[in-house]
């Protein structure tokens, strides 16, 4: 069965004058005008002449198996579910372990990446996560990323937190440099997915790795980069520096002394940072974790996605960014990032039907994750 979008406009994520999208086995066969196809064709039409087609969204930071765990085995938080995904807009997502690598794998986090597959979304996913040396499913970070096409690179490996396992920076740059030969082998770019945490530190020892070893910056992504004031300017330099990319999180609630997904990205781009090197994840379904001066857990709710579409459409509606720059922040800076950039993140032919509709105020109407409708407003 073949797939025909007719929308009101097309963006690619550039606007374009196209208003047809055509898919066929998953991937996109043809985007432009008024496509005529001949009566007998086996095609499902879809007619949403109120919406405007854009590339389907990625997260590249989802607690897919559930977060938490810092307060005993009652706090670890639920699976996402893939309606819960594709009603954001979503149709690709990453999946990795955070500070619970004991009751929780990365055999956990495989088979439920199958899952959601299984359920149209596609996901992949990060193998490892806090700890170094990491967690890993055959024993070793490069056979992981050889042998398991799902698995994208390695994280999120916590740094400057009090619950990271506080590497050395020589841990640290073999872990990164095996991730990248693992990569190579692979065909994939094997990133380090860093978690960074609201210590002094900041990033140093990334600063460190890029400056002291070989080890390229599209290796290296640290993430929560707008967890707290110092860290976010700290974040700025840092991107223009080495020329790097940086993820904002959308964080779900009050940021305390942090900045919302929406007053991170404005304050990079006040810095300077240029919009190609930010992208935006949720960390949805992890744990949101208030510790005392000692330390303790004093209290701990669960991290939805919702700030993230909200986020990103407040970053269009005062006119931070328009629409076209504003796409790749969840699009094709994403895909170049995890190195999907070759399929994902741009509506043009040849590339993974993953396809999000949105009505004027720029809610989702419709969800496609390669060629498959995954979620519908209209349902």
């Amino acid at each position: 069965m073949l797939t025909l979008l007719r929308v009101a406009r097309v963006y690619t994520p550039q606007p374009s004058e196209a208003t047809d999208i055509l898919f066929a086995d998953g991937r996109i066969a043809y985007v432009g005008p008024e496509l005529s196809v001949p009566t007998d064709w086996p095609v499902a039409v879809y007619e949403r002449p109120d919406c405007w087609a854009v590339p389907g969204f990625i997260d590249q930071h989802v607690h897919v198996t559930g977060g938490g765990g810092e307060g005993g085995p009652v706090t670890r938080c639920p699976e996402i579910t893939a309606r819960q995904i594709a009603e954001r807009g979503i149709a690709t997502v990453v999946g990795l372990l955070g500070t619970d690598g004991i009751s929780r794998s990365p055999a956990d986090v495989l088979a439920k990446v199958r899952g959601l597959r299984a359920e149209g979304v596609d996901a992949y996913m990060y193998t490892g996560n806090y700890r170094v040396p990491p967690p890993t499913l055959t024993g070793s970070v490069q056979r992981d990323l050889a042998w398991v096409p799902e698995i994208l690179g390695v994280g999120e490996i916590a740094l400057s937190d009090h619950r990271s396992s506080q590497p050395t920076f020589d841990e640290l740059a073999r872990l990164v440099a095996d991730a990248r030969v693992g990569g190579m082998l692979a065909g994939k770019r094997g990133i380090c997915h860093f978690h960074m945490g609201d210590g002094s530190r900041g990033l140093e020892l990334l600063r460190r790795l890029l400056s002291e070893t070989e080890i390229p910056a599209e290796q290296v992504i640290p993430t929560h980069v707008n967890r707290i004031a110092h860290l976010i300017e700290d974040a700025a330099d840092y991107a223009k520096t080495f020329q790097a990319s940086v993820d904002v999180t959308a964080f779900d609630g009050d940021p305390g002394d942090g900045l919302t997904g929406f007053d991170g990205v404005r304050r990079l781009l006040e810095r300077g940072v240029p919009a190609a090197q930010i992208t935006l994840s949720s960390d949805c379904q992890g744990s949101l974790p208030e510790f005392d001066a000692q330390g303790r857990l004093t209290k701990l709710s669960v991290a939805s996605n919702g700030p993230l579409l909200s986020d990103w459409q407040t970053l269009v509606r005062e006119r931070i960014l328009d629409l076209a720059d504003a796409l790749p922040l969840l699009g094709a800076n994403v895909a170049r990032v995890l190195g999907l950039h070759t399929r994902k993140g741009q509506l043009v032919e040849g590339f993974d039907a993953d396809v999000t509709l949105l009505d004027e105020a720029l809610n989702p109407c419709m969800t496609f994750s390669q060629g498959r409708e995954v979620w519908s407003h209209y349902a």
